[in-house]
């Protein structure tokens, strides 16, 4: 058996390096290493994959997410409602734009924002909802945007964990996800479902005005060389990276699809088993693309499952130890603790296994057997 990753990267490369290789070389002999042809070559692929009609590619997540809130016109004082249980770049970029967080619970099967607490949690300075389509699965994107509409709000779509999910409407009709709200963003972190060799971002959106705001953001203000039409910032994908995601965006429905399948057999190996919960899908098979596989632990002793399971060789996470409103930085005498009920109980029972395009049988058998063994002493 190989050695287990957490994100095998490597093994990933071995599939797809006859053509990374090529791509990075010409980018290193053509020199155009900022915004050159490849950028706009892999910003062209993914609109067309996405089927949105503007991808503006940036430096990474975060600032794909602060840029969408900048393009908005958002000013400072302006309430921003996203869940509490998340990474915390999503809340960052709010605090850092002097808007106001508003944290709110998620739901304890699917880990994403509540819609009554969004409801509950809307007030007269409220101007944008984030929700995360958290570890992989949409957000229920059509109960959010019916919100947005009566409220007359903006929807940011956070999919650095959910690049290529399909969300199925009420109707039967699927929509790439991050494509649904006003603007979304992504990141193309390496461990990503369509992660780069470095770092690297994305900002989506069918607005042709916002579009236009977007693009003078991301590169200092300037629609023209020397002329800094609004405040912008210096967040721009080298070229090396569109060089490696565009050759990697071919593969991405299949990359989801063996990480759908990983899931598959994670969870035929633990049904029945009495203190596991296995992760949660609701609707069409494509609404999940698993970044991560989460495990709820009930009556178990997470941390010692987390040390045991390292201790033989094979690595987890813990995504999140600490909810976003207890973290020093973001703590706020507004929060009442009842209104975090879900997330205070997450955060001691989830537990993440290996997820990734290179998953062998003999691995997730290995990987089942130990937790499943742990959990019954």
């Amino acid at each position: 058996m190989k050695k287990i990753q957490m994100v095998d990267l490597k093994g990933q490369y071995q599939g797809i390096k006859d053509v990374v290789n090529p791509s990075i070389q010409e980018v290193i002999e053509t020199t155009s290493f900022i915004n050159g042809p490849k950028v706009h070559e892999f910003q062209k692929n993914l609109e067309n994959y996405l089927n949105v009609k503007h991808v503006i590619p940036c430096a990474n997540g975060t600032d794909a997410l602060q840029i969408a809130m900048m393009g908005l016109g958002l000013k400072p004082g302006d309430e921003v409602i996203t869940a509490d249980f998340t990474f915390a770049a999503t809340v960052e970029v709010i605090a850092l734009l002097n808007l106001t967080p508003v944290l709110v619970d998620v739901n304890e099967d699917d880990f994403n924002i509540n819609i009554d607490a969004v409801k509950r949690a809307i007030t007269p300075k409220t101007k944008a909802i984030v929700p995360v389509h958290l570890f992989g699965q949409c957000a229920n994107m059509d109960a959010i945007m019916e919100i947005a509409k009566e409220h007359n709000l903006f929807v940011i779509e956070d999919t650095a964990q959910a690049i290529g999910a399909n969300y199925t409407h009420k109707d039967g009709t699927k929509t790439k996800i991050g494509t649904i709200g006003d603007v979304g963003a992504t990141s193309f972190f390496p461990s990503k479902n369509l992660g780069c060799y470095g770092d690297g971002g994305a900002i989506f959106t069918n607005n042709d005005e916002l579009a236009h705001t977007i693009r003078g953001i991301v590169n200092h203000g300037m629609y023209v060389r020397y002329h800094h039409d609004v405040v912008g910032v210096n967040s721009r994908l080298d070229s090396i990276q569109a060089a490696v995601l565009d050759a990697k965006l071919p593969n991405l429905d299949t990359y989801n699809k063996r990480r759908r399948e990983a899931a598959d057999k994670y969870d035929k190996s633990f049904k029945g088993v009495s203190g596991i919960e296995t992760p949660y899908r609701y609707g069409a098979e494509d609404n999940h693309v698993f970044h991560q596989y989460t495990l709820k632990v009930k009556g178990v002793d997470r941390d010692a499952l987390a040390k045991h399971l390292n201790e033989n060789g094979i690595p987890c996470g813990v995504y999140y130890p600490i909810p976003l409103h207890k973290q020093k930085a973001y703590v706020d005498e507004r929060y009442n603790e009842e209104a975090f009920i879900v997330t205070n109980q997450l955060v001691k029972e989830v537990i993440s296994l290996p997820m990734h395009t290179e998953l062998e049988d003999d691995q997730i058998e290995f990987i089942t057997s130990t937790v499943i063994k742990f959990v019954n002493e």
